[in-house]
C-alpha cells in the first residue's frame, strides 16, 4: 500500500487537522472527550478514545471503530476532525464516538497479530479479535452513562476487518455493522496476493512501515523503507526477486518472514481467513465496497456471499460503488478519467449508510429502502436494486477468443477448424521477465489508485500483449457477477502467470458533456479502452492453491480462474475487448518462469518463456459472462 492507502485507512476517525470553523467549534462545545484504558479478559488493556455528547436529555447509541492506524489525536484536548467528513451528521443525532487502538497498535498493550484468527472455541482467557470487541462493548455499555445499550461498529480496510471480527463477537449490545472495503483474505484476492501471485509494490511499501516492532505503547511508528527513485518500474526492477526485497525488509517484521514461509494456500493463510467465522451473524450488516477498489476490489463482494451462504438468517446488505478505496467518504462523481453523472458518494451516504446505522441505533426512520444489493453499474453510470447478488437473471455467455483478434460472443462456429497441416489455432508472445508489461502508462513511484479504470491503449500496442475485440455493439450488454477465464494455452517452460483484462473500447468520437464532473478534461477519450476488471493467476495454482503443479512444456492446458465481480454495461456502438499477457509489474511480482518457491527464486532464475493461447473448436479459450437479462 501506498500513502494514498494509509491515508484513506484513517479517513473514518483520524483526522488530525483543527480548522476553527462553525462546524469545529460546535462539535468542541458540545462533545467531551475522554480517554480511557478498557480492560480485556486476559489482563491487557486497550486504549480507547470516547466522545460523549453533552447533551445527557436522552440515551445515546455508540458508533465505535477498532483500527491498527492510531486513534489519534491524543490528549483529551484534542479532537478528531469529524466535522470534516460526513460523520458530522451522526454527531447532529448525539452519537457517542468510540475509536479503539487494537491490542499491540500505538498506545494499546498487549503483542499485534496480523488478520488474527477468529477462534471459534475459546476457552477461558483466550483471546481473538472478537473477543476484544465483545469486552470492549461490555466496558462500554456498562461504564458510558446514557447510552441506550446498542452499538455499531464501522471501519475500511483493515478496521474493516476489524469491523467483520467485531460481528462474530456475540454481543447482544452490537445490533449493526459495517464493514468496508474489509481486509478478508490477504492471499487470494486483497491486498497482498491476488490468486497466490504477490502484489510487491503494496505489499513492500506498506510493511516496510507499518511491520515495525512495537515492544511498548507508543504514539508513533517507523516511516519505514524509502526508494531513493521516481520511477516505480525502473526502481522494483533493478532489485530484483523478491528475496532481494526480503534483506531489504529486515529481519524484524514478522508477517513478511511468515509470507515467505507459506508460499501454498497452507492452513496458516486458511486461518487468516475472514470468511471462515461467518456462521451465526447476530447484528444487521451493510458490506461496502468499491468496483475499482485498488487494494482491495475482493473482499466486501466475497465476505457478503459468505455471509449469504453460511448465515441465511442474518439481515445482510451490500453496497457497491465506482470507488476507489474509501471514496464513498468523498467526491465520487469520477474516477480518473472516467466520469459517473453524480456524487455517487453522496448518494451511499445520504441514502444508505446515515440511514443504516440511525434506523438500527436510534430507532430512527426506516431501513426498508435499503435493498438487498444496490450496485452502481459503470457505463450506463446508473444505480440498480437487487434482491440478490449475483442477480437471478444471468445467464452465462462464452466470449469467444478466435484468430486475428477477434472475439465472438456465443458462437463457437467461428472458430476455425484445426488444420491436421499447420496444428491448432493460437497467438502467441515472448513473455521476458527482464522486460514485464507495465500495470499503467506514465511514470510514478507510489501505486496509483487509477489504474483500476486506465486507459489501455499503452498495453494493446505491445507485443507481449494479446489484444482481442468484438464488432461495434448493436446493443448494450450488461455484466453483473463475476467473470470466469477459461484458458486453453501452452507454454514453454514450466510456470508462467496469465493475466486477463476486460475493457470497455469507447467510440472514436466519444466525449463527455461539459456539464459531466471529472478530471483531466483534455484527456482524448475517444477510443479510451477503459479498464473494467483484471486478473491475475499464477499457472502453477490452476488446479489447486494449496499443492501447484508444474506445467508440462508444450502441452496445451486448461487455465481458469474467476475474476472479481464486475456491475458494467457495455453501451451501444462500444466494443468489448480482452487483453492477455503474463507480467503486471511492478503491481504484481514477476513469475522466474519455472517451477519452484518463488520466494526462493535468484535474480538468475528467471527466464523468458513462449506463451501460446489457443483459438480452435478443440481448445477454445473464452471468457464467461454473467450477463444480465
Amino acid at each position: 500500500m501506498k500513502k494514498s492507502l494509509f491515508s484513506l485507512l484513517l479517513l473514518c476517525f483520524s483526522f488530525y487537522s483543527f480548522s476553527q470553523n462553525a462546524d469545529s467549534a460546535w462539535f468542541v462545545n458540545n462533545y467531551t472527550k475522554v480517554e480511557q484504558y478498557i480492560p480485556m479478559r486476559d489482563g491487557v488493556k486497550l486504549f480507547t478514545s470516547i466522545y460523549i455528547p453533552k447533551d445527557q436529555s436522552s440515551r445515546h447509541p455508540f458508533l465505535m471503530t477498532r483500527t491498527p492506524y492510531s486513534c489519534a489525536p491524543y490528549g483529551e484536548d484534542k479532537y478528531m476532525a469529524i466535522w470534516n467528513s460526513y460523520k458530522m451528521k451522526y454527531a447532529k443525532e448525539n452519537f457517542i464516538f468510540v475509536t479503539q487502538d487494537v491490542r499491540g497498535r500505538y498506545m494499546s498493550e498487549g503483542e499485534f497479530m496480523d488478520v488474527r484468527p477468529f477462534n471459534k472455541n475459546k476457552k477461558d482467557k483466550e483471546i481473538d479479535e472478537a473477543s476484544d470487541t465483545y469486552d470492549a462493548i461490555d466496558w462500554l455499555v456498562k461504564n458510558i452513562k446514557n447510552n441506550n445499550g446498542k452499538v455499531g461498529v464501522t471501519g475500511t480496510s483493515y478496521p474493516g476487518f476489524y469491523s467483520t471480527e467485531a460481528a462474530l463477537s456475540g454481543h447482544p449490545a452490537l445490533v449493526a455493522v459495517s464493514p468496508q472495503a474489509p481486509v478478508t483474505d490477504w492471499f487470494m484476492g486483497d491486498d497482498w496476493h491476488h490468486k497466490g501471485v504477490s502484489f510487491l509494490m503494496d505489499a513492500f511499501s506498506f510493511y516496510s512501515r507499518f511491520g515495525t516492532p512495537h515492544p511498548k505503547p507508543s504514539t508513533t511508528y517507523t516511516t519505514g523503507f524509502t526508494f531513493n527513485s521516481d520511477d516505480n518500474y525502473d526502481a522494483y526492477l533493478k532489485t530484483g526477486a523478491l528475496k532481494n526485497f526480503s534483506r531489504l525488509m529486515g529481519d524484524s517484521i514478522s508477517f513478511w518472514n511468515q509470507m515467505y514461509q507459506h508460499p501454498n494456500y497452507d492452513a496458516w493463510w486458511q486461518a487468516r481467513n475472514a470468511r471462515v467465522g461467518l456462521f451465526n451473524v447476530k447484528p444487521a450488516m451493510l458490506w461496502v465496497g468499491g468496483l475499482f477498489d485498488a487494494e482491495d476490489c475482493f473482499g466486501a463482494w466475497n465476505s457478503y456471499k459468505a455471509n449469504e451462504k453460511q448465515s441465511p438468517q442474518t439481515n445482510s446488505r451490500i453496497v457497491m460503488g465506482p470507488w476507489y478505496h474509501g471514496q464513498w467518504s468523498h467526491e465520487g462523481s469520477f474516477l480518473g478519467n472516467v466520469r459517473f453523472g453524480s456524487n455517487t458518494s453522496a448518494y451511499f451516504q445520504d441514502s444508505i449508510e446515515i440511514p443504516f446505522f440511525n434506523y438500527y441505533l436510534l430507532g430512527k426512520g426506516s431501513a426498508s429502502h435499503i435493498a438487498e444489493a444496490t450496485i452502481f453499474f459503470s457505463g450506463e453510470n446508473d444505480w440498480r436494486k437487487f434482491n440478490a447478488w449475483p442477480p437471478k437473471n444471468i445467464e452465462e455467455e462464452n466470449l469467444y477468443l478466435a484468430a486475428n483478434g477477434k472475439l465472438f460472443l456465443n458462437d463457437k462456429s467461428k472458430l476455425p477448424a484445426m488444420d491436421t497441416r499447420k496444428g491448432n489455432s493460437y497467438d502467441e508472445y515472448i513473455s521476458d521477465p527482464d522486460h514485464p508489461v507495465p500495470y499503467t502508462e506514465d511514470v510514478h513511484f507510489k501505486r496509483t489508485r487509477e489504474y483500476m479504470n486506465d486507459d489501455q491503449r499503452f498495453a494493446s500496442r505491445r507485443p507481449d500483449v494479446l489484444t482481442y475485440e468484438t464488432e461495434t455493439l448493436n446493443e448494450n450488454v450488461t455484466l453483473a457477477g463475476p467473470v470466469i477465464a477459461d484458458l486453453a494455452a501452452s507454454i514453454s517452460s514450466t510456470d508462467a502467470d496469465f493475466v486477463v483484462k476486460l475493457i470497455d473500447v469507447f467510440p472514436d468520437d466519444f466525449k463527455y458533456s461539459d456539464d459531466m464532473k471529472g478530471n483531466d478534461k483534455n484527456y482524448p477519450m475517444g477510443g479510451y479502452q477503459m479498464l473494467v476488471r483484471a486478473e491475475i493467476m499464477r499457472g502453477k495454482f490452476r488446479n489447486s492453491f494449496e499443492k501447484p503443479e508444474s506445467f508440462v512444456p508444450g502441452k496445451v492446458t486448461e487455465v481458469k480462474w474467476e475474476l472479481p465481480d464486475v456491475a458494467h454495461t457495455f453501451l451501444k456502438g462500444h466494443r468489448i475487448m480482452i487483453q492477455i499477457q503474463s507480467t503486471w509489474f511492478p503491481l504484481a511480482d514477476r513469475n522466474p518462469q519455472k517451477f519452484m518457491d518463488i520466494y526462493k527464486a535468484n535474480d538468475s532464475d528467471f527466464q523468458k518463456a513462449t506463451i501460446r493461447i489457443y483459438h480452435d473448436p478443440q481448445h477454445a479459450s473464452k471468457i464467461i459472462l454473467p450477463v444480465l437479462k
